[in-house]
């Protein structure tokens, strides 16, 4: 234990392999599973067709700075991938900086129409799951206790939805003291927070209550972007989610969308994760260069919107 690092250390993975349909997931699947969190990535393609990942991880477990925790890492993705791997190393990342996305105005407008129109959404636009969701309940109560603020949530279930409202309270300084959760067949949630001001006060304030009901809204029905681009003569899937206050992105979402995209079997030919500011919030971007696929081909304004539809509902565990 005296060897072990006392701080979370940034690492680079470098893996070179043959490209293939799946490849970035499987990878992507096997650091999940070894509890190592992708912070950064750089996949490219070279003409011949190979492939080079960068990731840059930290790990849960703190024993990437062992030899045995490194190889058994490479072994595990080698042992996945088989052949296609030609090497795999692991070092140490001396200096790591989250890279700062630049969008083209026309991927910014597609990625940020909800915040361009002002928060309001086009019910049409929305798939039936949107459109339940939509129809989230949010109480605010005072009248139960005398310290503290009853904050009552019922809405349909999805993946990730106490993260979102749990940071969405955290970004608003509000505190939870207690807190139930119940959920039914039918896939619906009900959520019961009793929360405090960080000073310790309740939340008294009628538009203070107004703004923590919609910010808490407008969380759970919207919790990130999804959207396809042109990026010049090529194609490119946008995925975007608010960063933290604290600097942390939102957990698999790299996992998620990979999966997603292999289901569809469509290939990526480059992929990278930055940061961009919008709106006055940070936001994650991740952004995948698609192949064209024969099944579904990406000029065709319906495959594209089948390719967000599946992103976005492997994202949200529907």
């Amino acid at each position: 234990m005296a060897n072990r690092p006392m701080t979370s250390q940034m690492y680079l993975l470098k893996l070179f392999s043959v490209d293939r349909k799946g490849l970035l997931h499987d990878v992507t699947k096997v650091l999940c599973e070894l509890e190592l969190t992708i912070h950064r990535v750089k996949v490219s393609t070279t003409p011949d067709g190979r492939v080079v990942d960068l990731f840059f991880i930290t790990d849960a477990m703190e024993l990437l700075h062992t030899k045995a925790r490194r190889d058994d890492t490479c072994g595990r993705l080698s042992a996945v991938l088989g052949e296609s791997v030609n090497s795999c190393e692991i070092e140490l990342a001396e200096s790591f900086q989250h890279g700062f996305s630049s969008l083209p105005p026309a991927a910014m407008e597609e990625l940020f129409r909800l915040e361009m129109s002002g928060g309001e959404v086009c019910s049409q636009s929305l798939s039936p799951e949107m459109k339940r969701l939509k129809k989230a309940d949010v109480n605010v109560d005072n009248s139960l206790s005398h310290s503290h603020t009853l904050i009552q949530i019922h809405c349909v279930d999805q993946k990730g939805l106490l993260y979102d409202i749990m940071r969405t309270l955290k970004d608003c300084s509000i505190q939870v003291a207690y807190g139930r959760f119940l959920s039914d067949k039918r896939g619906s949630r009900e959520v019961d927070l009793f929360v405090q001001h960080s000073d310790g006060k309740k939340v008294i304030d009628p538009d203070k209550q107004d703004i923590l009901s919609s910010r808490l809204k407008l969380e759970m029905l919207h919790p990130l972007r999804v959207a396809i681009a042109n990026r010049g003569p090529d194609v490119e899937l946008l995925v975007a989610n608010p960063v933290e206050l604290c600097g942390k992105g939102r957990p698999r979402v790299f996992h998620d969308v990979t999966l997603a995209l292999k289901l569809l079997g469509i290939c990526i030919f480059s992929a990278e994760i930055g940061r961009h500011t919008a709106f006055e919030r940070q936001w994650e971007v991740y952004r995948f260069l698609l192949d064209d696929s024969r099944e579904l081909p990406l000029a065709n304004s319906q495959a594209r919107s089948q390719i967000v539809d599946r992103v976005r509902r492997t994202m949200m565990g529907w």
